[in-house]
């Protein structure tokens, strides 16, 4: 939809629409950028202190991505006063400024309005130096493709609207809903790499190949290495899938080949919408081994998922 809008341009516009990215970023100084982004959705869980979590990580997130440090915060909530008591608008605001004040920002307000459905997000600022962004759009063949939260989370929280997801597998979910991006951004920023991209509502394959069609390279991801939640893909071979995940799919049909076998039930977790998910970093060869251990000595449990290869914008998923 974006390609039918008029491109904006000006220099200081470092980063904008056109290649799919993270967040906007705007050049103040030569020495210091803005990042703004924004993000909403519907509930996912049914406690609403852990929405507001949940909601806020997810936004946060995509400061991570741009190697940038969030600074600022604003709320956004639709919320239907004739169905809900306010006091669930009130813990939903608490758990978003407690993940606020965790990543070193500032909650400060925000904009609510009536509506029949509940909604709730967060506009989010952030700074970085304009030669240190990382954007979606510096892979090159040779990186290795490291993701930093397993997939199936969209899978799970489907799940649990019917009861159909156990104590241990929903607890893991949350956890990884409600954990900043920061550590794995640090370790990033820290050492360097090209390209980097949050897994959200995109999937893995539709994040990536926002990543490929930026850079103008393709991928090869390994099956077996992509990391799923406990559960997810049994679910899923249930039928308890995200409609979401199915639209990805299709969107993606075109780009992607599939090698070795690969069942339905797998293409659709790599194409499972996921919230607040991990970072989809782009990591030169020679630096594969510091991230890794950078991340591990982080808390992260990351994975080697495969690498970006010479070729146009498409996915080869392999089953070995």
């Amino acid at each position: 939809m974006l390609r039918q809008l008029e491109q904006v341009e000006d220099p200081n516009l470092l980063v904008g629409s056109s290649t799919s990215d993270d967040a906007a970023v705007y050049r103040l100084n030569n020495d210091m950028a803005i990042v703004q982004t924004v993000d909403y959705f519907t509930p996912v869980v049914d406690d609403p202190y852990t929405f507001g979590l949940i909601t806020a990580a997810n936004a946060l997130s995509d400061i991570y991505a741009m190697g940038a440090k969030p600074l600022l915060a604003l709320n956004i909530i639709g919320f239907p006063t004739k169905t809900l008591p306010l006091e669930v608008m009130v813990q939903i605001l608490k758990g978003g400024a407690e993940k606020v004040k965790e990543a070193g920002a500032i909650p400060a307000g925000g904009h609510t309005i009536e509506d029949e459905e509940l909604k709730y997000g967060l506009s989010v600022t952030g700074v970085v130096h304009p030669e240190r962004i990382v954007t979606n759009a510096g892979a090159r063949p040779g990186d290795t493709l490291i993701l930093t939260k397993p997939l199936g989370i969209g899978i799970v929280t489907t799940a649990l609207r019917g009861d159909l997801v156990d104590k241990a597998t929903y607890q893991g979910a949350v956890e990884l809903m409600v954990t900043l991006n920061n550590r794995a951004a640090r370790v990033m920023i820290e050492t360097g790499i090209n390209a980097c991209t949050d897994v959200t509502g995109f999937g893995l394959l539709g994040h990536l190949y926002e990543m490929l069609a930026a850079s103008g390279v393709g991928a090869r991801l390994r099956l077996p290495a992509i990391p799923v939640l406990r559960q997810a893909r049994s679910l899923a071979g249930m039928g308890i899938i995200p409609a979401g995940a199915y639209r990805n799919l299709n969107y993606l049909d075109d780009f992607l080949t599939w090698e070795g076998g690969i069942e339905d039930v797998d293409r659709l977790v790599l194409a499972d919408p996921q919230t607040s998910g991990g970072l989809l970093m782009a990591v030169p060869g020679d630096k594969t081994e510091i991230v890794m251990d950078g991340l591990l000595a982080e808390g992260v449990a990351a994975a080697e998922i495969g690498e970006v290869i010479d070729a146009k914008p498409r996915i080869l998923v392999i089953n070995s």
